[in-house]
């Protein structure tokens, strides 16, 4: 994906696509010439493609996580706030991104890869004269959502469907639109999209989240930099993406304390200029990489992270039985025991992430003895463990929680990921089983793991692409 619009017009540079990826090239003239929306991998495109893996191979050696696609995402929309270029260093070259790069061409802004710098964006707000998202592409990416703060920060009116993304459960989208309304925009429903308009300048306002939503509070965050005041968010997110997305608007100029803990404080700007941004590594990448070896056995250094971003996951790896050396911004993991059995929670930052639930999981089917793990976040986040159970794993679910007996020979099986992360966690099952395992709809993990399947293969793993 990294080089598509390049590609599309440069056909005579087709190179590594080949006739395999045809398809590909299409979606790049698609970025090109602005003709994209039924091309989307994430609506359809390539749904074909599979992953076959041959497990029971110990990982080992260094892996390097790419930049978070929960942080690259809201930069990529927060350069909206600003007529000038900002550029946006370490962002993840994964579907989701190019998804959300059509959807702010669409609106009109110049989004650009940097040819000579991998993994750089560069965005220009200058040229935004549409504040309604298109629908085609918001279906298919729930952070496609966080433009409306934005537009109605910069533009007093901002139109969006209800986004897409994986299916979770119940994610409302209630904590985003009344803090609009807080903030003075009139909310209302026209047809399939929520519309927000402001009669004048948005002001500053309390606000309290009924529940610590990251998408929410980074919307309204992009809202209220540019309000007329002080706003202050209470019982807000405090992930270490929402620290980021404050860095950056903090460097375009913006008044922001508070980010990282439960109460964040805004002082609102006329106007923010453009800036240079680097986006954090991915958190979640590393976590998986972390479960992987620890799972598979071996000895992986995991290059680009940051340990106290994983403090809760790198505590319970411990209590299994794994041995973890963090140091400084890597972090190795080994194991060569057995494992022991744990209890784990998924509940919002600083505890075990969400993301890393289903991973885990995998990683318990090999302890030995009887885990529980308890999901607090979604409500439908164990629909994977049907597709587990068909390698063998014994796993019971009892409401939010799934009760794993282990240890498990994982053996051969067909499976489908259902989405992101529980896709993950069957590449972490097929790199455990030991025999052949396929896993269809893969393009889930091309919206977000950068380079998944070759990564793995730099550590021994034997996956490929069919």
């Amino acid at each position: 994906m990294a080089d598509l619009l390049t590609a599309a017009q440069n056909p005579e540079k087709l190179g590594r696509f080949g006739a395999e990826n045809r398809c590909g090239l299409v979606l790049g003239q698609a970025l090109a010439d602005g003709r994209h929306g039924q091309y989307m991998r994430a609506a359809g495109y390539q749904r074909d493609t599979r992953l076959r893996i041959h497990g029971g191979r110990n990982l080992e050696g260094c892996v390097r996580v790419s930049g978070a696609k929960n942080a690259g995402l809201p930069a990529m929309v927060a350069a909206l706030l600003s007529n000038e270029e900002s550029v946006l260093e370490n962002v993840p070259e994964i579907d989701d991104t190019t998804v959300m790069a059509m959807i702010l061409r669409h609106l009109g802004a110049q989004v650009q890869r940097d040819p000579g710098q991998p993994n750089t964006y560069r965005v220009s707000g200058s040229g935004v004269w549409r504040t309604e998202a298109p629908s085609r592409l918001v279906t298919s990416l729930r952070a496609s959502f966080l433009a409306m703060g934005a537009l109605l920060g910069r533009f007093g009116k901002a139109a969006c469907s209800p986004p897409g993304g994986d299916v979770l459960g119940q994610r409302p989208l209630d904590v985003h639109l009344s803090g609009f309304a807080a903030l003075g925009a009139e909310v209302t429903r026209e047809g399939d999209k929520f519309v927000a308009r402001a009669r004048e300048q948005l002001r500053g306002a309390r606000i309290f989240l009924d529940y610590p939503s990251v998408l929410g509070t980074e919307n309204i965050l992009l809202a209220a930099v540019l309000a007329r005041g002080t706003s202050r968010i209470v019982n807000a997110a405090a992930e270490p993406e929402i620290i980021n997305l404050a860095d950056m608007l903090r460097s375009m100029g913006a008044h922001i304390h508070g980010a990282g803990t439960n109460t964040i404080e805004v002082e609102g700007v006329d106007e923010l200029h453009g800036t240079q941004h680097r986006v954090i590594p991915d958190r979640i990448e590393a976590g998986t990489f972390a479960i992987a070896a620890a799972l598979c056995g071996g000895d992986v250094l995991i290059q680009d992270a940051i340990p106290c971003h994983l403090e809760a996951l790198l505590h319970k790896m411990r209590e299994t039985g794994v041995r973890i050396e963090e140091r400084g911004d890597s972090i190795r993991v080994s194991r060569s025991g057995r494992l022991r059995p744990t209890q784990i929670q998924a509940v919002p930052f600083p505890g075990l992430a969400t993301d890393l639930q289903a991973p885990m999981a995998v990683l318990l089917t090999q302890a030995d003895g009887v885990s529980f793990v308890h999901e607090r976040v979604y409500d439908n986040r164990f629909l994977y463990l049907g597709e587990l159970r068909k390698f063998g794993a014994e796993l019971v679910q009892a409401g939010a929680t799934a009760v794993i007996s282990g240890p498990t020979s994982l053996v051969d099986a067909s499976v489908r990921a259902l989405d992101v992360r529980a896709g993950a966690a069957l590449v972490l099952a097929g790199l455990a089983a030991t025999c052949e395992t396929e896993i269809a709809d893969v393009f889930h993990l091309d919206r977000g793991y950068e380079d998944l399947d070759r990564k793995f293969r730099g550590l021994g793993a034997d996956v490929e692409r069919i």
